[in-house]
């Protein structure tokens, strides 16, 4: 980590050299650029202690911002936690729960009916694109939608391959899954055409300010590694558990992707007025990328399928190479960006997250507040690291205050209890020694799910087998 700290070092020295101007001039309408990377865990870039994946032009813009390091999201997959982003809220307001179906796995090895999932977000939500959009911004999505048919329809003026696709199919053409977009040469990787095609509306914005959700299909599977970097990571020595070449080629090149974008915005003078927003939509898959000391990965309720890699980056507002500790979640961006942008939440709008604005530009705290999660369904594709080798997560919910989480499960009332400030890999199930602070937590718990009417699946499933 010492060298790690060096490095950054480096690179705020490096940067700190740009001429911002006045930050009255910066920050009137700023331009707001989202990344939410898909798939990447926690460990899976320099900034957050990587020695394997290569990732400097992200790792220079947290360096010269505020890294986030108990940023969770909201859920452990792509399409809830997606879902949980745009529209401020948790799960049970709007049902999505996870990607298809609920039933996952062999029925034989479900002992509850899950609850039935929601596949597309509801018309009804007001997401934050549309409040941004109705404010004059100019707003565009790049990459994975995953979340309706066409996001035109819900606030973007602009729509570069996003659909209700969950992945790719292939990254290299064609792009099985996005037909939407052709490329120019039969060897051209998505995740560039993506970043091609994201430039060309930069700089058709002009003066206006814009939004820019930039949710690349990259780094979810398929593992398709660009060939070009893959004689590098197979003769690198692997670190942590990080040793798959592939990925670390679709890591890397990610990277470069994105460190176009900013030198563009650098060209254009647009970067001293953008406030830069980096996270993840869930853990990285254990089969792939491991997240050492975080416990498990995508699509599990312990930490390494739900902590995630952030930062902020805004010049002027935000002291270079800080970080924090507070718990932080995706649902606070909706009312954090609302801020940013100087705009009022909209009337009778049920926000479940919080501005987290405070804690970057140093003008005050959060109060410490309880982080839910519910997961009604079953996820197949267990682990040595999750609950069972059959599942990643089986119906519970769970719940983070302080420094404690406890976990749910609903078929059998099993309860795990962790105290994360002295287990961060969650190894020691603390329940039956501290069964006051498990009475305290789940008395939040059902309160908050007796609030946001949370379905908890109680049907045994006729086709269940004990054996």
């Amino acid at each position: 980590m010492k060298k790690l700290v060096v490095i950054l070092g480096l690179i705020i020295l490096n940067l700190s050299s740009i001429s911002y101007g006045s930050v009255e001039e910066k920050h009137s309408n700023p331009n707001i650029l989202l990344i939410n990377i898909d798939d990447m865990g926690w460990r899976d870039v320099g900034f957050m202690g990587s020695e394997y994946y290569e990732t400097p032009n992200i790792d220079a813009l947290a360096a010269n911002g505020i890294i986030f390091t108990n940023a969770y999201d909201s859920a452990a997959n792509c399409a809830p936690s997606r879902a949980c982003l745009m529209s401020g809220q948790w799960t049970p307001r709007h049902g999505i729960y996870t990607v298809g179906s609920s039933e996952r796995g062999d029925s034989k090895d479900r002992k509850l009916i899950p609850v039935r999932n929601n596949i597309t977000l509801p018309d009804n939500q007001f997401i934050l694109t549309e409040v941004l959009k109705s404010a004059g911004y100019i707003t565009c999505h790049a990459g994975k939608w995953h979340l309706s048919d066409d996001p035109t329809t819900q606030g973007f003026d602009a729509n570069i391959g996003g659909s209700h696709a969950g992945d790719p199919g292939s990254y290299y053409p064609p792009y099985i899954s996005v037909p939407s977009l052709q490329p120019p040469s039969e060897d051209y990787y998505l995740t560039n055409l993506v970043m091609d095609k994201t430039l060309e509306f930069v700089k058709r914005t002009g003066d206006k300010p814009f939004f820019l959700y930039y949710s690349p299909y990259a780094v979810h599977l398929p593992i398709n590694p660009v060939k070009k970097l893959l004689p590098k990571y197979e003769n690198k020595e692997g670190w942590n558990g990080q040793k798959n070449a592939g990925y670390a080629t679709m890591v890397e090149n990610l990277d470069t992707q994105i460190g176009r974008l900013i030198e563009l915005l650098k060209d254009l003078g647009k970067l001293e007025n953008t406030f830069i927003l980096f996270s993840s939509d869930n853990g990285g898959p254990y089969e792939v990328t491991r997240q050492t000391p975080l416990r498990a990965g995508k699509g599990s309720y312990y930490e390494g399928g739900i902590r995630v890699p952030m930062f902020v980056y805004w010049p002027g507002k935000v002291m270079a190479g800080t970080n924090t500790d507070v718990p932080v979640s995706n649902l606070d961006f909706y009312p954090t960006l609302l801020e940013v942008a100087g705009i009022q939440k909209p009337v009778d709008k049920i926000l479940d997250g919080q501005s987290i604005l405070p804690l970057f530009t140093g003008t005050g705290t959060l109060t410490e507040r309880p982080f839910y999660w519910h997961f009604p369904i079953y996820l197949q594709e267990g682990n040595a690291e999750c609950q069972d080798p059959l599942f990643r997560c089986r119906p519970g919910s769970a719940i983070r205050l302080g420094d404690w989480k406890l976990i749910q499960y609903f078929e059998n009332n099993d309860i795990e209890l962790y105290n994360l400030k002295n287990d961060i890999g969650e190894k020691n199930n603390v329940a039956e020694t501290n069964p006051e602070k498990l009475q305290e937590l789940l008395k939040i718990l059902e309160n908050w799910r007796e609030e946001t009417n949370a379905p908890v699946p109680k049907e045994i499933n006729p086709e269940y087998s004990r054996n």
